[in-house]
């Protein structure tokens, strides 16, 4: 069993990220002296690695929740050319360790009933796979029906709370020592949306809203809701392999399924009014009938009028470049900047550059070293928090969709695939393709 208490978790957050900061200080001054600083950094790099690896998998909670985020975007860690942060990163995502029997068969109970057991046909008691909140056990329900069952721990509401508090506050002392490291606003996102995830209900609705909304669909595999309880869901099973596992396959086939990928985040709010928010490989799967599966909408965001058009606009502004001036002009004539505000134009543009860049091109080489890239000179605007403070008139829906849209990215850049991109944004994102009202004048 993982730590319950409060303090003790919190203390291991601290104890897990001061030792990662020491350790890299510590290496940052012997390499002045060093014969070999690039063996001294590696070195360092994999002790920081198995730390962060093995104590967030241990601790589970808003600790692990938060590990398996940063591995959607681990391009915005320090350079790493030898993958070591990517590989323990991507370990969060599928090796943990689950609780024993004994510990969820209560669940079920409280969940579905003294009686659950006459639901199922069988149930395997070894679970196939465990998360931050939860673990999954493959059964059989009564109909005949193979099934996953989601059982959430028992500790999992104290212990993701607290965790994303301590997490917000050592990862933020710990970005003066770390350069690169911008994990602390994408923890922020996660406290915020922390009481919904832990609501099953609240999950089966919008699994259920995605599944019917592509029921029919040859490109997309979402699992239907069997049943649902407190801390239970029973959804449909899913075959398939993890997304992060398709970066070994030859380039068209991962290039397929990168194109779906990108898709499905842009197609699910329109069609079924709910944004996926937790975009990270593991919740998608590649099927053996070569659908792409999606898993888990624990992190959601309702959407029933579809993404935000502010957002494509925004994106639009960007994509289309000229001089700071122009951009501005095209940000007001979108109605994006509030009334008597100045907008720090290069700052914002800093900010959006993942967005904006791709958005340029027909086809887009997305990679580990491009996204670096993008963080590389503006210390203030690797914070997505930033933007919040320059002047914008946005929904609050608006954070949301470029979070999830940057750990899109970041997982298109970990697959390192060219794909299209305008024309898709063109169709599938609202906002993106509209004229600003003195363009249309103009015309």
């Amino acid at each position: 069993m993982p730590p319950t208490s409060v303090a003790l978790r919190s203390a291991r957050i601290a104890g897990l990220v001061g030792g990662l900061t020491a350790r890299s200080a510590l290496t940052a001054l012997r390499c002045r002296w060093a014969e070999d600083p690039a063996a001294l950094r590696r070195g360092t790099r994999a002790r920081n690695a198995e730390a962060l690896r093995s104590t967030l998998g241990a601790m589970k909670g808003g600790a692990l929740k938060a590990g398996q985020l940063l591995s959607t975007v681990d391009s915005l860690f320090p350079p790493d050319p030898d993958r070591t942060w990517t590989e323990a990163l991507t370990g969060l995502q599928e090796g943990n360790a689950p609780l024993s029997w004994r510990e969820v068969e209560p669940e079920l109970v409280r969940g579905l009933g003294p009686g659950w057991a006459q639901s199922f046909r069988e149930l395997d008691t070894e679970a196939v796979a465990a998360a931050s909140l939860g673990q999954v056990h493959r059964g059989v329900w009564h109909d005949g029906r193979e099934v996953a069952v989601k059982v959430q721990y028992p500790f999992a509401r104290e212990a993701l709370l607290s965790d994303l508090r301590a997490l917000g506050v050592s990862l933020r002392l710990a970005g003066a020592v770390l350069p690169g490291l911008v994990a602390a606003p994408l923890v922020g996102e996660l406290r915020v949306r922390a009481e919904e995830e832990l609501d099953y209900h609240h999950e089966a609705r919008a699994q259920r809203a995605v599944a019917d909304a592509f029921a029919d669909s040859g490109e997309y595999a979402v699992p239907g809701v069997v049943a649902v309880g407190d801390g239970v869901l029973v959804g449909e099973w899913v075959d398939g392999r993890p997304l992060v596992s398709v970066a070994a396959d030859p380039l068209p086939d991962r290039q397929e399924l990168a194109e779906r990928y990108q898709r499905f985040v842009l197609l699910a709010p329109a069609r079924a009014g709910w944004l996926h928010a937790d975009p990270h490989p593991g919740n998608f799967r590649a099927t053996p009938d070569g659908r792409l599966g999606v898993l888990d909408f624990g992190a959601v965001v309702s959407m029933p009028d579809g993404l935000p058009r502010e957002f494509g606009r925004l994106v639009r502004a960007f994509a289309d470049g000229g001089t700071d001036a122009e951009v501005e002009s095209a940000l007001r004539a979108f109605g994006l900047v509030r009334p008597g505000r100045q907008v720090d134009v290069a700052s914002l543009g800093a900010v959006m550059s993942p967005f904006g860049e791709p958005a340029r091109h027909d086809r887009f080489a997305f990679s580990p070293t491009w996204l670096r890239s993008c963080f590389a000179t503006d210390d203030a605007a690797r914070d997505p928090d930033y933007t919040a403070a320059l002047g914008l008139t946005l929904p609050p829906e608006h954070l949301m969709t470029q979070r999830v849209w940057l750990g899109v990215i970041g997982v298109l850049c970990r697959l390192d695939v060219t794909i299209p991109v305008r024309g898709v944004l063109q169709d599938l994102l609202p906002g993106f393709a509209d004229e600003a009202p003195e363009e249309s004048a103009r015309r």
